[in-house]
């Protein structure tokens, strides 16, 4: 262990347990805090239960699968008591999440062992697979696709960085997978053509429009360790780390072409591949092999972590206090996010307060709240971080990079109110044809549309980059706008940007925009915004 990384302080060193119930198996990790914000594993158990076998089939978990999985997280919580762990947290995923009877599983742990069980979304199965890997790899500039395969489902990550731009939960699971189109003896030519193309289907489905070309595949989960083992045993490097062990898809189309001609009893003699995987191996490299070729990656990297780690790793943070950051402190949240995503920070924020200014004074006029404010100052300031993956249909990226970013301070619905601003801040307008705006009622779609035309404005304003407007004042009249543009010299390009990007805001608040320079800022410029001329303007518009 190193200097830097050592045991937190007494008070603070807490002992931790994640236990991770599976399609599969189960596994339960003990570990220490460090202090930084990494962990010593203390212990380590796995045991192999199935719990869903024959899911597909039946809707129901296995009755003896059940039985040995009480009995499996009986002796568990056993060996967490015995290193006086203070915090455990107990999670299920596909299987559990799937199942009918799902639930009363859930309700026999916990009138049996006194256990919580927490069943979790494939989204966030998703971000703790994800935050696992952001931990053990460098992915500074990296456009990546991150892989989790369990025995239920396969959770897919595109991320550029340490941003997630998009995550898809599919259907492709090792023990899935192998019970729908495969057995315990060799799989037939047929059988594994009918595997292969099930899951081109899935990934096409889910995967249409890939956003960007990965560089590579970061893979967790115990496929991909089983992967790396079998290989590092065939070249004689049993003992060496797995996590950050390369492999190229040639390897893993080689390895699953020689193990599907076996049975399984035949796997169960290779060096490297466990007894309980077998029987499932062959369908989860197909998964690997399949994922590569419809991302067109010819390499990938194993993470030894999976889910349990990035479970760990939260509650180490967690242990920690969390980030020093006030999660209150949206401003702060904000621009940590926006300078990792390379953003101009100087105009972003002043774009933010033309836009804010704009929207105040509009809330005297039309109905059209002020209470938004919050949302349009963040949106202005993330509308470009889409800039981290490539400029061209950077609006979109920004949609899914904040929609997917998790940040601290904001509610679910806040910041997919913030992600459809960003998404309209250029390009077409908002329509009902378009997911992301379609999935908002009614009320949250006016506002869209209102606050993007604003932002649209505001946004021209700043088209220099400059800073060159110090303020804006807003006069109505019947039926138009005029936006008087405060600043010290005239601002050409500023004003042709604000009335090339005028036509949305036209639309929606019925008006024609008049955009002029107006000299330098008034002393008082609020007192001026908002006088009785603003009876002029027809509100039935």
């Amino acid at each position: 262990m190193s200097q830097r990384q050592t045991l937190l302080s007494p008070e603070l060193a807490q002992r931790l347990a994640a236990i991770d119930i599976g399609t599969n198996s189960i596994r339960l990790i003990i570990a220490e805090p460090l202090t930084d914000g990494g962990y010593r594993v203390l212990d380590d158990e796995r045991e192999s239960t199935r719990l869903g076998k024959n899911l597909s089939a039946t809707g129901h978990l296995d009755p003896d699968a059940v039985d040995r999985s009480m009995a499996t997280l009986k002796r568990m919580k056993l060996i967490a008591e015995g290193y006086q762990v203070r915090q455990m947290r107990v999670i299920a995923t596909s299987a559990v999440r799937e199942a009918d009877d799902g639930e009363a599983f859930c309700q026999r742990a916990k009138e049996e062992l006194d256990l919580e069980i927490e069943v979790i979304t494939a989204e966030t199965e998703a971000r703790l697979a994800f935050l696992g890997i952001t931990r053990s790899f460098d992915l500074t500039g990296k456009n990546v696709a991150v892989a989790d395969i369990g025995g239920g489902s396969t959770e897919l990550v595109l991320a550029s960085g340490n941003f997630i731009e998009a995550i898809q939960a599919t259907q492709l699971g090792a023990v899935r997978m192998t019970e729908r189109y495969g057995g315990d003896g060799a799989w037939s030519a047929e059988a594994y053509k009918q595997l292969q193309e099930a899951i081109d289907q899935e990934l096409q489905r889910g995967l249409k429009h890939v956003p960007f070309p990965p560089y590579l595949l970061i893979g967790s989960g115990g496929t991909f360790t089983t992967l790396a083992s079998i290989l590092m045993a065939s070249k004689g490097q049993d003992g060496l780390p797995v996590r950050g062990y390369q492999v190229t898809r040639a390897e893993v189309s080689h390895l699953v072409a020689r193990l599907r001609k076996m049975n399984s009893k035949m796997r169960r003699s290779v060096p490297g591949l466990g007894p309980d995987r077998a029987d499932i191996i062959v369908a989860g490299l197909a998964i690997i092999d399949r994922i590569m070729r419809h991302f067109r990656l010819n390499l990938l990297q194993v993470h030894s972590g999976g889910v349990r780690d990035g479970l760990l790793l939260s509650l180490v943070d967690e242990s920690r206090g969390g980030s020093k950051d006030d999660p209150h402190d949206r401003q702060a949240v904000i621009e940590r996010f926006a300078a990792a995503c390379g953003v101009e920070v100087k105009h972003a924020k002043h774009v933010a307060k033309l836009a804010c200014s704009i929207l105040q004074q509009l809330s005297h006029i039309f109905d059209v709240s002020e209470a938004d404010t919050p949302l349009l100052d963040a949106a202005a300031q993330l509308q470009d971080v889409g800039y981290l993956i490539n400029y061209d249909r950077h609006h979109k990226h920004s949609y899914h990079l904040i929609l997917n970013s998790n940040l601290s301070g904001f509610r679910p619905h806040e910041l997919e109110m913030v992600a459809n601003l960003a998404r309209y801040h250029r390009g077409a307008r908002p329509k009902k044809k378009h997911a992301n705006f379609n999935q908002l009622n009614a009320s949250d779609r006016r506002r869209v549309e209102q606050l993007a035309s604003i932002l649209r404005v505001a946004g021209g304003l700043d088209r220099s980059h400059s800073q060159l407007v110090d303020a804006v004042e807003i006069v109505p009249r019947k039926r138009h706008i005029e936006l008087l543009v405060h600043c010290d010299q005239y601002p050409e390009v500023d004003i042709w940007g604000a009335r090339r990007r005028a036509p949305l805001f036209e639309r929606v608040f019925g008006v024609t925009l008049g955009v002029r320079w107006a000299g330098p800022a008034p002393q008082h410029p609020e007192s001026t915004t908002a006088d009785s001329s603003l009876d002029a303007v027809d509100h039935s518009a």
